[in-house]
């Protein structure tokens, strides 16, 4: 997925069909993560799942292949999205076939790899939503942040629960994490080595885009003062 327009009309059309495939995939894999982490279903013994994720990772490489080929200057779109590339990697699928042995918290971090790739996408189109540059970015950093603590809510969940005993059903883990993104701190401690990595995650992602939300706010006010008929 990218910001940059095409000049041609097969490039447009090609680009929206690929871009709207991966909407629809990324949905679905979130929500299929999503359930069977409520089930309680361990995705990583799970073959559909395995075989899903393989083939969603397979469209976002061609994604990302089809925007190479129809952007215009191509070593600059490969330098800046060159993270799409990595995120679509089925890192699980590799790690299976070679024989590799990881721990459960490892593999566990490694699955969501794809969901971030799905996070950008669904990020970039909401963007394009806004209205100018500062309201779009605003709104992906938003995005992101929403699903930071939702992913981050789903590890600590299916990490703690039924081991760390303050953890009666996935809202207290959403709760959990709301504190810990706020930086506000939480009386619960987690006992699971992801767990602990999650909980430093979280206040490092909070306080790197919550300030960015103060700067948006304070040029919206700044801009509507000064010209209080502008819409944004």
């Amino acid at each position: 997925m990218t910001t940059q327009k095409q000049d041609t009309p097969r490039g447009k059309y090609v680009k929206r069909v690929m871009n709207f495939l991966v909407l629809i995939l990324s949905a679905i894999m979130i929500a299929w993560i999503s359930v069977d982490t409520f089930d309680r279903v361990n995705l990583l013994e799970s073959h559909g799942y395995m075989t899903f994720q393989f083939w969603v990772c397979i469209v976002f490489i061609i994604d990302f292949v089809v925007e190479l080929y129809f952007s215009g200057d191509k070593a600059h779109f490969f330098r800046y999205h060159i993270i799409f590339l990595i995120l679509s990697i089925p890192y699980l699928n590799i790690i299976n076939q070679l024989g590799l042995h990881l721990s459960d918290d490892a593999l566990y971090f490694i699955r969501f790899i794809p969901m971030a790739r799905a996070a950008l996408a669904l990020a970039i189109v909401i963007s394009y939503l806004s209205s100018n540059a500062i309201t779009s970015m605003f709104v992906s950093y938003l995005v992101i942040l929403v699903f930071v603590g939702y992913f981050c809510s789903l590890i600590f969940y299916q990490r703690e629960a039924g081991v760390n005993p303050e953890i009666h059903s996935y809202w207290t883990a959403a709760w959990w994490t709301a504190m810990n993104l706020t930086t506000v701190g939480c009386y619960i401690n987690p006992v699971t080595v992801a767990g602990k990595i999650v909980a430093i995650i979280l206040p490092i992602t909070g306080m790197i885009i919550f300030p960015l939300f103060t700067v948006y706010l304070t040029n919206f006010v700044t801009r509507n003062i000064a010209h209080p008929k502008d819409k944004q």
